[in-house]
């Protein structure tokens, strides 16, 4: 489950249109949240809320063992009015969803260009989480709150966080400059860590078809930089947007070219990272490819990686797929040139409009979808009449007792919207035989997380850890 505070972060990089999904570091994001998503420990309870459209706080308390907890706060320049704060009203894939989706480019720096789909984020991110899950996940303007000119130019987010009893505290700014350029600054202080504590500093330039990133941090004096450059899809032609290219599959002289970008719609993206520190004289590199479909792709959204450390000699392949609405799977493999040592991993989540005491009541799940069917069918069957007359068949009339079965802002009982899901069941396995399991849904106004880890190897004591999470927003 995504923290309220990061949620709301998301928010704030929606609205400002800026795009985190455009960072050599997210080019694993989508396989990364299906398969390392972490499980609960012990009893865990956050209490949040958007006190105002510029301010919000977040209170936190558990017990493993120990009782802890944190207190943090966030301040925005720019107003997040049409954030949805509640509990029972944010949308469960904005906190849940891990399969993320890539979003249009935009056009960087030019005003009168118009917006593709805008940016991403590392979580999904508020309406383009809600509809495709994310986090995920390239933002868009958050519920319609789209800030433009001066406020996003120069748009800036301060955050803090004191955990206690540690006496742990750590803080974000984020300040924008310019249309391409923002600025990150994250630090952590406390005693165990070294000069009490790090900073780490980031310049950030994503011009659209290409981002470059600079690093330095104060832990070793590192300093490094690393850059993505996309090709293909809309980074070839940043100008066209997903109704032209609608508008042009209409045309006889494009047809074939249209179907040829609806089978492989997608973006090609090649990067890679050097950094170096300065006080214990070593350095690393690493070089990564990926491709993943675009929304105007009409099949299967896919997103598959590779990653290469050439020092190391480490190879890491990852695949994600969205196989249907409501599931998702990836799976992970590496391996290592040097030591011929190899690892696996695969993960999913399968999302639910029911809640899982339907079926420990006896309830069917499936008896509903086929009642809906078989009303949809019955009203898609035109009579002989109809069809001599070249014509469909009007709504049939309903009886007193029918409209009192149609639920208020329904029209007709056979058609009906889609059902909001209810919660969602992610699960994992490794080559060590290691099990994570985790349900996370919604109750009332109460937002749960119910995890726990299984170890296949040690079957007298199987279970390695138990938790549960809950959060309420308001």
């Amino acid at each position: 489950m995504r923290e309220f505070m990061h949620y709301i972060t998301n928010a704030f990089y929606g609205a400002t249109e800026w795009n985190e999904d455009n960072t050599y570091k997210e080019l694993n994001a989508t396989a990364r949240e299906l398969i390392d998503f972490p499980l609960p420990l012990g009893l865990r309870v956050n209490l949040a809320s958007l006190a105002t459209p510029h301010f919000a706080t977040s209170y936190q308390l558990g017990t493993v063992g120990i009782v802890d907890g944190s207190i943090s706060y966030l301040y925005s320049s720019v107003a997040l009015r049409g954030v949805a704060a509640q509990s029972d009203r944010i949308p469960l894939p904005a906190l849940l969803r891990s399969f993320r989706r890539l979003h249009d480019l935009g056009s960087r720096g030019d005003e009168a260009a118009p917006n593709a789909g805008g940016p991403g984020a590392s979580a999904s991110h508020a309406v383009s989480i809600d509809t495709d899950g994310g986090v995920g996940l390239a933002p868009t303007h958050v519920g319609g709150n789209k800030v433009t000119g001066r406020d996003r130019d120069k748009s800036s987010l301060l955050y803090g966080r004191l955990y206690l009893p540690q006496s742990l505290l750590e803080g974000l700014v984020v300040k924008r400059f310019s249309p391409v350029l923002q600025v990150q600054l994250s630090a952590v202080s406390e005693q165990s860590l070294r000069n009490g504590g790090t900073l780490l500093g980031l310049i950030q330039y994503d011009k659209g078809k290409f981002g470059v990133e600079g690093l330095a941090s104060t832990d070793g004096g590192l300093l490094g930089v690393r850059g993505l450059y996309n090709l293909g899809g809309d980074a070839s032609s940043p100008g066209a947007t997903p109704t032209a290219c609608s508008t042009n599959e209409s045309s006889s002289s494009s047809s074939g070219q249209s179907g040829e970008r609806e089978r492989i719609y997608g973006r090609f993206s090649v990067g890679g990272e050097v950094y170096y520190g300065t006080l214990n004289k070593s350095g690393g590199m690493s070089l990564g490819a990926r491709f993943a479909t675009l929304p105007a792709h009409r099949g299967t959204p896919l997103t598959a990686a590779l990653t290469i450390n050439p020092l190391m000699g480490n190879i890491n392949a990852t695949y994600a797929i969205l196989a249907k609405e409501y599931c998702s799977m990836a799976t992970r493999m590496e391996f290592n040139v040097y030591s011929y040592e190899s690892d696996w991993a695969v993960g999913m989540e399968l999302w639910s409009n029911r809640r899982p005491a339907g079926f420990l009541l006896g309830v069917d799940p499936n008896r509903q979808r086929e009642e809906v069917a078989q009303k949809l069918a019955k009203t898609n069957e035109r009579s002989f009449q109809a069809k001599m007359e070249w014509r469909l068949d009007g709504p049939e009339p309903t009886t007193a007792a029918e409209e009192a079965k149609v639920p208020a802002g329904q029209d007709t009982p056979g058609v009906t919207k889609e059902e909001e899901y209810l919660g969602v069941l992610k699960a994992r396995l490794d080559q060590n035989l290691r099990i994570g399991l985790l349900w996370e849904g919604r109750v009332k106004s109460l937002i749960f997380s119910l995890g726990t880890g299984v170890d296949l190897h040690k079957l007298d004591e199987p279970f390695r850890s138990l938790g549960l999470e809950i959060q309420y927003s308001s």
